[in-house]
């Protein structure tokens, strides 16, 4: 009898633990925002990145900061000032929570095939207190660094977008290196953007030819073959992109301002349309717990008379649930 009544206390135990963990993760789910709102007029945020904890962090290019949201939280803060540490405009940010480091890309624009007007380079800082810890140039003569993914290893890697190649920093190295081989990606003027890393292979995409990229990372770290994916139906003018699980990729699609997934397959990937009409601006997205958030910039970037870049809207972040991987 006192076995039994050890027993059933056990496993209530159990069941009442496994009920508090759901309506925690219940409660943790909604109080994911349906949308992020990021203060401020004509900022133009193209990236933004997350960590577990839910917390957003996006950056800015003509607002020059660096924003954080905190998890559940519906508005972002200016966290990293203008020119930390020479901070220019803010491209690509993402969190490596593993060394603890906030990579983020800083720049500026400049005439179409021209340098930025601002030295391009990789910032390093805290990913907990936003320190500055470490800057790097890019290694070829007018370098555009436009976004960032990491490997399981720690080592990071950089779309240079004028000159059509990615550079590597590797875990420990004092400057970054030219990693991918001479025109994996095409010729100049593809616009080579978005990044993610999935497995042992590196993924890109060109903004202007709509083309996806996966390039194997060898045992040695050096590059293999890039090939281009064959997609099911085609990307249009893809911009922002992160790995989802194990073999997928969500893309922010400035064509027709679509958030997709894509399931790759070898090397091949078959598309599906998550989300429509996202019209202000569609750049990037990241992932808290099963909500993408697809960042549009305020700026429609596109020729008179197709949606120019006046008047400036607001940016902001659209939550679009996609499960769990």
């Amino acid at each position: 009898m006192i076995l039994k009544n050890k027993v059933v206390a056990t496993v209530s135990v159990l069941v009442s633990a496994a009920a508090a963990c759901a309506v925690a993760q219940t409660v943790h789910a909604a109080a994911a925002p349906a949308s992020i709102h990021i203060p401020g007029e004509g900022l133009f945020t193209e990236s933004l990145t997350s960590t577990k904890d839910g917390t957003v962090i996006v950056g800015s290019v003509m607002g020059r900061t660096i924003f954080r949201v905190k998890p559940g939280a519906e508005t972002a803060e200016a966290w990293i000032q203008p020119g930390t540490a020479g901070l220019a405009g803010v491209f690509g940010v993402f969190a490596d929570e593993k060394s603890n480091t906030l990579w983020a890309c800083s720049g500026s624009f400049g005439a179409p095939g021209t340098p930025p007007s601002s030295p391009s380079a990789l910032y390093a800082f805290d990913l907990k207190t936003g320190a500055h810890k470490a800057h790097y140039a890019l290694p070829t003569a007018g370098g555009f660094c436009n976004d960032i993914a990491v490997d399981k290893n720690g080592n990071a890697y950089v779309t240079d977008t004028n000159n059509m190649e990615v550079v590597v920093l590797k875990k420990g190295a004092k400057g970054l290196a030219v990693w991918s081989a001479p025109d994996a990606f095409g010729p100049k003027g593809g616009v080579l953007d978005g990044i993610a890393v999935l497995g042992d292979r590196v993924f890109t995409n060109t903004l202007i030819t709509s083309k996806l990229f996966a390039t194997p990372i060898g045992k040695d770290g050096k590059a293999g073959t890039t090939v281009e994916v064959k997609l099911d139906s085609p990307v249009e003018r893809p911009d922002g992109m992160r790995s989802f699980g194990a073999n997928s990729l969500l893309v922010a699609e400035g064509g027709g301002s679509k958030l997709s997934k894509v399931v790759i397959s070898g090397d091949s990937g078959k598309r599906t349309v998550l989300k429509e009409g996202l019209t202000n601006g569609l750049v990037a997205v990241t992932v808290v717990g099963t909500k993408a958030y697809a960042l549009e910039s305020g700026m429609r970037i596109g020729p008179p008379g197709a949606g120019g870049e006046t008047p400036p809207k607001p940016a902001v972040a659209t939550g679009v649930e996609v499960g769990r991987p």
